[in-house]
């Protein structure tokens, strides 16, 4: 097993901190392993510690008060999360954290982090740096769910995950919760993926998805993605029910 101070020195956000720094940061760092749905935290916990994921996929989500879910991120190895509440005053955790498959973490304090950073200009620069890219993604994830249709979406995400070399290849996380992340009802998605394998355009074998004609599912996404390839006549699906 790698050690913490290895592990911390492998993830992005904390790749470029020197020795010292990071010999820091290792000696107020905890591992954790979580079994599938076991939480991590709950949604208004204080929130002290941000996280580091080594293996497995973290869930988060919001629950409405009638108790629905609604999942925020999912998130993998070699990425953290939580740790823009450090520069709150007195933070709280916005959703709840669980394990999606089991996973293994570091947990990592989020004072002595922030002390650090204010010692030092540059640390500050980069971890800035890593929140702006990830508020663009964000950014652009509300157009998506405000201007895209749901068969957008859908198809969109099925390009994105499609390793480039491979027409077959295995979701990672469950079909209602990718439904709940893409922002359309599990019969919706359901709905949709039936109209493209009617379509001949793919065909879903459990978590498999083999995709037969992939300029014909980059048509279907790019009538709402003008950044993928617009050289594909576009194809319409019928109009689904988000």
């Amino acid at each position: 097993m790698s050690s913490l101070r290895d592990e911390l020195n492998k993830a992005p956000l904390l790749a470029r901190l020197s020795p010292e720094q990071l010999d820091d940061v290792t000696s107020r760092a905890v591992r954790l392993t979580l079994s599938e749905g076991k939480p991590l935290f709950e949604q208004g916990d204080k929130a002290d510690r941000f996280f580091l994921v080594l293996s497995g996929q973290m869930k988060l989500f919001r629950l409405s008060p009638d108790g629905n879910e609604k999942v925020i991120e999912i998130v993998t190895a070699r990425q953290t999360f939580a740790e823009a509440l450090m520069f709150r005053e007195h933070p709280k955790y916005p959703v709840c954290a669980s394990a999606l498959i089991d996973a293994e973490l570091i947990s990592i304090d989020s004072h002595s982090f922030a002390a650090m950073l204010r010692g030092s200009v540059e640390t500050c620069f980069l971890l800035l740096g890593d929140l702006s890219r990830r508020l663009r993604g964000l950014i652009k994830e509300v157009d998506d769910l405000s201007l895209q249709s749901g068969t957008c979406r859908v198809a969109a995400y099925l390009l994105n995950n499609a390793p480039p070399e491979s027409e077959l290849f295995e979701l990672k996380i469950p079909k209602g919760v990718m439904a709940s992340r893409l922002s359309v009802k599990p019969e919706t998605f359901s709905r949709i993926i039936r109209r493209l394998q009617e379509e001949g355009i793919l065909t879903v074998n459990r978590n498999q998805i083999i995709i037969h004609d992939m300029a014909a599912l980059k048509s279907v996404a790019v009538v709402c993605d003008s950044g993928l390839d617009s050289q594909f006549p576009v194809i319409k699906l019928p109009a689904e029910c988000d």
